[in-house]
């Protein structure tokens, strides 16, 4: 599919953002494994969501979707089967794109007494999983991956874990939140050390149901526990409103509000990024109440200027760094990323296509071993692009023509679908 987008005049409007794709995946998969009832309103729609509810499902969870005749938005529904209520599936389980569903589902079929294949499409059978099959087989999972246990598909026989004591190699939240899940089936104590900083949703909602799960700044530690189910409004995703943030902070005549968004301090980092380079953004309406605060943004046309990111600041932005890449192109003066290596194990090799991406519309960008160099502020011009089939790619592409000169064409542009179907019309919505 192609999408056109043009340079707009102006950008202005109010945004309701998808909800959070972490987020509705976790809600989930450990609402299924809990006892109760729970509901799961303003979910993500796009298919890696879809992934997670269809492996469930296959599982023998009991999850079914449902339109509220009030408000006409679709609910998820969920009777939990408790830790020991799911079945053996009849076919491999298939994570389609998700590196999400693959490695928690991981972490849960792990404590499963059955045995189990997880596979993908043929990007997700290029991503590393060494980093869960190690540590799982070390609980005391039968767990072996395709070329010496480094990559999909994987086969699991679970049952009869143990608790261990584990640093992970890589700041990453899918790795600490499969242990983490695994940790519920084990026998002992599970814990994590010397984490490096990353989203943490997984286990703010496994305290808020219960779980025996202390939390310390770089340690956590859980045991056997039951869970009861939680409702859950998934707020909206802050990987989303990253897009339209730099979309007004870079377009010369923008002004649009953001509603209802995911402020997570283990997500938010990107808001502090892009203050710091001189972006006019305002938090307003923020509400701390619930298991994900969430808030209003404003954001307006802005000066931006050139900065360092790196460091122990990367996993908490590293599915930002490309829509950064842009603001980057936008500001005067250098923007250097570093220590940004994770990148290149995402839907595509995200330094690289990023690079190409904006190099074709004229930016002066070039990429690193771990990163990329910006140099500001380009003129960008319209020009064909290809999403690569990542959906991040794509809306890079698209954000980007809205400050291009001309007209800039997006090829396989469906890849949007995977965390954000209604993309399209929120960007056409902006017009004006």
């Amino acid at each position: 599919m192609q999408f056109k987008v043009s340079n707009a005049n102006k950008l202005e409007g109010v945004i309701n953002l998808p909800g959070d794709k972490s987020v509705t995946q976790r809600a989930m998969l450990l609402n299924s494994l809990a006892n109760g009832k729970a509901t799961i309103s303003n979910h993500n729609t796009g298919s890696d969501a879809l992934s997670m509810f269809n492996c469930l499902q296959n599982l023998g969870a009991n999850l079914k979707k449902e339109i509220n005749p009030d408000t006409n938005q679709e609910l998820i529904h969920i009777i939990g089967t408790g830790l020991k209520g799911l079945t053996k599936p009849k076919t491999a389980l298939n994570a389609e794109n998700s590196g999400t569903t693959m490695r928690l589902l991981a972490g849960l079929l792990s404590g499963q007494p059955f045995d189990s294949i997880l596979d993908g499409d043929s990007s997700l059978q290029n991503r590393p999983m060494k980093r869960i099959i190690e540590p799982l087989s070390i609980m005391g999972a039968q767990i072996h991956g395709a070329k010496n246990n480094t990559l999909p598909p994987i086969s699991i026989l679970g049952g009869n874990l143990k608790g261990i004591k584990y640093s992970p190699e890589v700041a990453s939240a899918q790795v600490k939140s499969c242990l983490l899940i695994a940790g519920l089936f084990a026998e002992g104590k599970t814990e994590l050390y010397d984490l490096k900083p990353s989203r943490d949703h997984t286990e703010r909602m496994l305290k808020s149901m219960g779980a025996n799960i202390e939390i310390r700044e770089s340690n956590i530690s859980i045991k056997s526990s039951t869970l009861q189910a939680k409702d859950i409004l998934v707020p909206g995703d802050i990987s989303a409103a990253a897009f339209w943030l730099v979309a007004g902070i870079c377009h010369e005549n923008a002004n649009i509000l953001i509603k209802n968004v995911g402020i997570n301090p283990s997500r938010s980092a990107i808001i502090d990024v892009l203050q710091s380079m001189g972006a006019n953004i305002k938090i307003i309406n923020s509400n701390n109440k619930m298991v994900e605060p969430i808030a209003d943004i404003q954001v307006i046309s802005s000066q931006l200027k050139g900065i360092t990111i790196q460091g122990k600041l990367i996993p908490e932005i590293i599915d930002e760094i490309p829509i950064l890449a842009l603001a980057g192109s936008c500001a005067s003066g250098q923007t250097i990323i570093k220590d940004a290596q994770e990148l290149k194990y995402k839907e595509s090799d995200r330094i690289k296509s990023t690079v190409e991406t904006l190099r074709t519309l004229g930016s002066d960008i070039s990429a690193t071993e771990d990163g990329m160099i910006i140099n500001g502020p380009s003129q960008l011009y319209g020009n064909a692009c290809d999403s690569l089939n990542d959906h991040r790619i794509a809306m890079l592409a698209s954000i980007s023509g809205l400050i291009a000169k001309g007209t800039t064409t997006i090829n396989n542009f469906e890849s949007v679908d995977v965390s954000y179907p209604q993309f399209r019309h929120t960007l056409e919505a902006l017009l004006k």
